[in-house]
């Protein structure tokens, strides 16, 4: 935080994150930099949440190739993330960048953010580029009325996997100071290749220090974070559950009809791991 309690910042190095979920979905150039940098800003927005209970879901729906992107992140900033369509591809644009906007499309991004109340919080705007840091800023003015900013990038090398990701996310607090937030602003132009300055092994206080030039500031917390899913074979017997005994009972029988083995099989779209569910277990989920 700024001393003068104008601003608060974030500054995540994420590259570990990315490179998970490249590996995880098999994704690629452009996809995997879309789901990467939005894992990077989920991360950083779940790092904000005040209880260990809580947690918030993104999600871009654009009508671009990649189709639905998703990431869910802990009060910790431990996230997770799902892309539609993970070797959605597209030829670089006219900066020689990744085409994140034009996979992404034009569309809308939902926050969801559950703080142990009986109803979440659901914000909802719509897409500004597609390029993820940008619709983010523009969410927190739009729908919480906090100026901010994002810087978010992601490296990615000609095999495919994240040579460095990162962001730098600042919000200006109640009263800030009109000369702290042109100072930040004018910092924010040596930001664009944030994704560069991570790649080239710069940490997360170096990168502080080029967003926060001329500007007194404390570190108040430094935190590990990765790429973590939730799943268990007991969330998924309550999913099979849920279908009830009926469905259940025709998947089943479905299953023999065909001559395979009766078995319902249900897989983890953040981590890919398969849960399987015998004639026996799954009748025993309704005993």
């Amino acid at each position: 935080m700024t001393k003068d309690g104008s601003a608060r910042i974030h500054v995540i190095d994420s590259t570990d994150i990315v490179n998970r979920a490249i590996e995880i979905h098999k994704t690629s150039a452009t996809a995997g930099a879309a789901i990467g940098r939005l894992l990077t800003v989920t991360s950083v927005m779940g790092s904000m949440l005040g209880d260990p209970e809580d947690s918030v879901t993104v999600t871009l729906r654009g009508d671009g190739a990649a189709g639905i992107l998703t990431a869910v992140s802990d009060y910790e900033g431990n996230v997770r993330g799902y892309i539609e369509n993970p070797l959605a591809d597209l030829p670089l644009n006219e900066r020689g960048k990744l085409d994140v906007g034009g996979i992404v499309g034009a569309g809308v991004l939902q926050v969801i953010r559950d703080a142990g109340g009986e109803e979440p919080y659901i914000g909802m705007t719509e897409l500004v580029s597609g390029e993820i840091g940008d619709d983010i800023a523009a969410y927190y003015v739009e729908s919480e009325q906090i100026p901010t900013m994002c810087a978010v990038g992601v490296l990615i090398g000609r095999d495919l996997s994240c040579l460095g990701s990162g962001c730098v996310f600042i919000q200006m607090l109640p009263f800030y100071d009109d000369n702290t937030a042109a100072r930040l602003e004018e910092n924010a132009g040596k930001l664009s290749r944030v994704s560069s300055l991570f790649a080239e092994g710069r940490s997360c206080e170096e990168i502080m220090e080029i967003a926060l030039s001329g500007v007194e500031y404390d570190i108040f917390d430094s935190i590990d974070v990765e790429y973590r899913c939730t799943c268990s074979r007991e969330r998924t017997a309550r999913a099979v559950r849920s279908l009830g005994r009926q469905e259940v009972e025709r998947i089943l029988n479905e299953e023999r009809t065909a001559n395979r083995d009766e078995i319902i099989e249900l897989g983890c779209r953040f981590c890919g791991k398969k849960y399987t569910f015998d004639r026996k277990e799954a009748e025993a989920l309704f005993n």
